[in-house]
């Protein structure tokens, strides 16, 4: 029974965490269905994911930190998508005014929902970190694996080799988390793979109704290559990196300030006592 209990509360935070990206996949659902007079389906996507992440920041359900945080997936997804619809890995064939070279701008609310649940997760399930890599190897693999969405088109695609690599460096790695004040573990590795499956699932919800095309689906919609999940795997692990570095040094610059905090209150504290003295 507490087993069940555990399972049910888990899913409870989970669906609170995923709560951006299923108003994404509802948005995208419903425009297919019902057209919306004025604009663009694209732009009328645009509108909601603004409206969304505003309300989400309002009610508190995301902090200003985690913004900042998504901020910069916006970034770098909307880079990634202008790049491989240049070459021609993926379309979005609808119209639109707000576009960039092609690529809508609703495109970086999808890049921003992955790390809208990873920050929500963290903090709903109070995500800890074992045995996690120094930073100067986190970082630059990071890079690598994000370089390699571009510089495969051009070089060797290096995504088996730093797959690899991952296993090598997150071998000893896990992941904590809590469900009603009972903590429990994962591997690390084993949690960036159910991620991306579950991404690779929601490409397919995604491309099925309509967010963006791929060159096999252009006459009929067809079942996303299952060797996108590789795609996916990588993009989910420098997402996680990311989060979890800016975690991190969130987490050690507190603990600097700490200190000074602790330091000024003690002396707030021998002023009160001289005043009371007088």
């Amino acid at each position: 029974m507490k087993a069940i209990k555990q399972f049910i509360r888990f899913g409870w935070e989970q669906a609170l965490s995923c709560l951006f990206p299923v108003v994404i996949f509802a948005s995208l659902a419903i425009t297919q269905v019902i057209p919306l007079p004025f604009l663009p389906r694209y732009d009328w996507l645009l509108i909601i994911c603004l409206f969304m992440q505003w309300l989400m920041v309002r009610s508190g359900l995301e902090t200003r930190d985690e913004l900042k945080a998504i901020s910069l997936f916006h970034i770098i997804g909307l880079t990634l998508e202008i790049f491989k619809v240049h070459m021609g890995s993926w379309s979005y064939p609808e119209e639109g005014y707000f576009k960039i070279l092609g690529v809508p701008l609703y495109s970086g609310f999808m890049y921003a929902s992955v790390a809208s649940y990873l920050c929500q997760a963290w903090r709903r399930l109070n995500v800890g970190l074992v045995k996690w890599p120094p930073f100067l190897i986190v970082v630059p693999l990071s890079a690598a694996i994000y370089l390699n969405f571009f510089t495969h088109h051009f070089w060797i695609d290096i995504r088996w080799w730093l797959g690899g690599l991952v296993l090598i460096v997150f071998w000893k790695s896990w992941v904590t988390y809590e469900v009603n004040e009972v903590r429990y573990r994962m591997p690390i590795v084993f949690s960036f793979v159910l991620i991306g499956f579950f991404i690779w699932i929601a490409e397919n919800i995604a491309t099925f109704l309509g967010a963006w095309q791929y060159p096999n689906q252009r006459e009929a919609w067809s079942l996303v290559h299952l060797g996108k999940v590789s795609s996916w795997l990588l993009l989910v692990i420098v997402s996680f990196l990311i989060v979890a570095t800016l975690k991190l040094v969130k987490e050690q610059s507190i603990k600097l300030i700490r200190p000074k905090t602790l330091l000024d209150s003690l002396k707030n504290s021998f002023k009160l006592l001289e005043r009371e003295k007088l």
